[in-house]
């Protein structure tokens, strides 16, 4: 805890200079930004290490037991892990036994006995070529680059609060435009975050191990899933699928470990670690209310549509409707950045979805969550860990083995997750 207060601190301390000393009003890349990656992994692993060594195996959830550290790292495997080259600008975060284990070189399958003739020899590992996943997300790298450089330059979000704009155009109008602006501003997260991506794998970091099909996964550090964004049905599915890495981040330091109030509290972190601007803390105390009125209005009412399967869909086009306005709608103080803009845009739209959100947490029933029983997620670090650990010990000849039992084990929890949503 000292050690994430004072990291948190000394990042706050760099946000406030930067911004109120050398460059209030434009976001830019700058010092802070890899300050944030670091302040992630320096809190990640002070509270690894104190789950590995100072608390007990029945006291930690699954997904603490698998990430934590047993024991102490050395100054240069501390060193390495916040400094190397490939995370040091961008991230994204990782944890660090999985990083230990790609420097270490266990990360990747020892090759079958007797592979195309040869006789073994000692180290031979059949590692898999990132060179298709790295091709594959430098053009959607390009992509996206290309997309930001060109529309996104035309649909301002800025436009939004343009006097004219709010006095003429009809509420449809509004909404489109909304939607569009925000849609047209990602693009740049998903240059930033893919191309953060693509140097960890062309530097053979990321590796998660093989499909059913054998084709070789490079997403075990992946930021995000483009797809699942754009196609969110609810707002838990839009945040799981998006920063993926730093939601991780604050489920491990905060969500799990939150005596009260977890979801405020986390919501609240993630504000201060962003910056100091006022449009975070706007957009994350909104996003609070949306998140918990969101959460109550799934759990009241998505029973009722799930027969027959064209009730189904309808539910499914008007959630994902409702989902992209909402979050269009909370994240544009995050882009405004300021206190002005931010409430002109609120104040013309009547802060109409504050409202609904919070008159959903008055009259309907709040089911809490349970943090103490074991999520999707959690089962699915626990597996690969035991898995990993697994791999190790049996050796060369059973790593395919071990492998196609994690893969059965991601399988079955991703079909159960599938039928959750």
């Amino acid at each position: 805890r000292y050690c994430f207060v004072f990291a948190l601190g000394y990042l706050t301390v760099c946000q406030i200079t930067r911004v109120y000393i050398f460059d209030y009003g434009q976001y830019s890349a700058d010092f802070s930004g890899p300050m944030m990656i670091i302040t992630q992994k320096i809190t990640s692993l002070a509270y690894e290490i104190h789950d590995g060594m100072f608390r007990k195996d029945e006291e930690l959830t699954s997904s603490q037991r698998g990430l934590a550290v047993r024991r102490m790292p050395s100054l240069l495997e501390y060193l390495s892990y916040n400094c190397n080259f490939m995370g040091i600008l961008a991230g994204p975060l990782c944890s660090y036994r999985d990083y230990i284990t790609f420097i270490e070189g266990r990360a990747h399958p020892r090759a079958p006995p007797g592979a195309a003739g040869k006789e073994d020899l000692p180290g031979d590992r059949a590692e898999p070529s990132p060179n298709v996943a790295v091709i594959q997300k430098l053009l959607v790298c390009g992509l996206s680059l290309f997309f930001h450089l060109t529309i996104s330059k035309t649909l301002p979000v800025e436009y939004n609060i343009d006097e004219h704009f709010q006095a003429t155009a009809s509420w449809p109008t509004k909404v489109v435009y909304l939607y569009i602006s925000l849609l047209a501003a990602r693009p740049k997260y998903y240059f930033a975050w893919t191309l953060a991506d693509a140097i960890n794998n062309a530097a053979g970091f990321g590796f998660r191990g093989y499909d059913e099909n054998g084709t070789a996964r490079w997403d075990l550090i992946s930021n995000l899933r483009i797809q699942q964004i754009e196609m969110s049905t609810s707002f838990k599915m839009f945040l799981d699928n998006w920063n993926i890495q730093t939601a991780l981040w604050l489920k491990r330091v905060c969500y799990e470990r939150a005596s009260l109030s977890p979801t405020i509290q986390t919501f609240i972190l993630s504000a201060i670690w962003h910056g100091v601007y006022p449009g975070y803390y706007l957009t994350f105390l909104t996003g609070v209310v949306m998140t918990l009125a969101a959460r109550a209005m799934r759990n009241n009412f998505r029973h009722y549509f799930l027969e027959p399967p064209q009730l189904k869909l309808l539910y499914d086009v008007l959630t994902w409707v409702v989902t992209q306005v909402a979050i269009s709608y909370t994240v544009v103080p995050f882009v405004l950045l300021s206190v002005k803009p931010s409430f002109m845009f609120y104040s013309s739209w009547y802060y109409c979805l504050h409202i609904a959100g919070i008159l959903v947490l008055l009259l309907l029933p709040v089911k809490k969550t349970q943090r103490g029983k074991t999520t999707h997620e959690n089962v699915l670090l626990s597996r690969s860990e035991k898995c990993d650990e697994r791999g190790n010990s049996l050796g060369q000849n059973s790593f395919s083995t071990t492998n196609n039992l994690c893969n059965q084990n991601q399988e079955i929890a991703s079909r159960h997750s599938s039928l959750k949503q």
